[in-house]
């Protein structure tokens, strides 16, 4: 994790990866998704049915989204064991039906609960401890259609491989470093995962506290959005600015330090931030390699009487001091369609 990313950090190191989404988040991102959603079984596999926002905004939001059947699962020691029977274990829920149990007019947790009690949705006891890799929690993932959560962040490459293996549909939670694993980077690169359209700032713990993540969170999934089609409007130019862009020393490419700044007119291969996967639509741009992956390796850089860590890891350009300096993670692209140089008229 990055250093500014503190909480979540910590919270990878100490497998404690009890952050809440908030409920407004899951709203703006999923409001994109709605088309997908109709007559679907919905999983939500890492969430506590009376905790979990998730489970709030499809079980509140089930009948407007025509869904099918909603399912929740939680581990041992979640908050629904203690409100089922006061013993700490995990629960399946099963929603089938949502409707006004109190005749007030609207719908509420308050009739999911009495839902839940009148036998009409089900809460069951788990055999297992509920791991989203357990054998009856891997037989609802072939049951869903859609899975939508905030996994554990430190199971992530190995929840991804779950979905991916038993070929799920999925909106999903994880830290933007994710971009750069090595589990992760290709299936974005082969555009079979991309990013979502909105990034999460802030998350709940359990204590009722609030984690501020500073952007440092997206959205992953394989849905067809709007977004993923919509093209980046280029303005600057690369004839006659080449100075702005120097090629790196280790790989044959173009740095491009700003997404901003990416000409519209170069169809070689240009080096940009990771936050670039943000903007990125596949009609547009073919993704070429991750720098963890394709730089080619330094031995030694050397200044004055230091020798540098050894590197290949990166891209590396030239200072004006002829020095080397070690860049940020980059994704090397090619614009599919580049602007021709206009003839000069005479």
């Amino acid at each position: 994790m990055a250093g500014n990313n503190s909480n979540l950090g910590a919270a990878k190191r100490a497998k404690n990866d009890e952050f809440y989404t908030q409920l407004t988040d899951i709203e703006k991102e999923l409001r994109h998704y709605r088309k997908h959603f109709k007559d679907t079984t919905v999983l939500c596999n890492c969430d506590d049915p009376f905790e979990s926002n998730f489970f709030k905004f499809f079980v509140l939001n089930f009948t407007r989204l025509g869904l099918k059947k909603l399912i929740a699962t939680c581990y041992e020691g979640s908050a629904v064991a203690e409100y089922r029977d006061g013993k700490a274990k995990p629960y399946k829920a099963v929603v089938t039906t949502v409707h006004d149990t109190t005749g007030d007019g609207g719908v509420d947790m308050e009739d999911v609960r009495n839902l839940f009690e009148l036998g009409e949705n089900e809460l069951v006891e788990l055999e297992g401890d509920g791991d989203f890799r357990s054998e009856e929690c891997l037989a609802l993932l072939d049951e869903a259609d859609i899975v939508v959560t905030n996994p554990p962040f430190s199971l992530f490459r190995e929840y991804v491989a779950v979905l991916m293996e038993h070929e799920k549909k999925f909106v999903i939670v994880g830290n933007k470093n994710a971009i750069t694993y090595k589990e992760i980077f290709p299936l974005l690169k082969d555009d079979v995962v991309w990013l979502g359209c909105e990034s999460p700032c802030e998350f709940f713990t359990p204590e009722g506290m609030t984690k501020k993540v500073n952007g440092l969170t997206r959205w992953f999934t394989n849905l067809d959005i709007k977004k993923r089609h919509e093209e980046l409007i280029l303005v600057k130019k690369y004839a006659g600015h080449e100075d702005e862009y120097p090629t790196y020393d280790n790989y044959d490419a173009i740095e491009v330090s700003k997404v901003a700044d990416i000409p519209f007119d170069y169809d070689g291969v240009m080096g940009v931030p990771i936050t670039f996967l943000d903007k990125y639509s596949p009609d547009q741009f073919e993704i070429i390699g991750c720098s963890l992956e394709i730089a080619t390796p330094i031995k030694s850089v050397a200044k004055s009487n230091d020798v540098y860590q050894q590197g290949g890891n990166a891209f590396y350009i030239r200072t004006s001091e002829h020095q080397l300096r070690r860049l940020y993670d980059r994704i090397a692209i090619r614009n599919k369609h580049p602007e021709q140089p206009k003839e000069v008229q005479q």
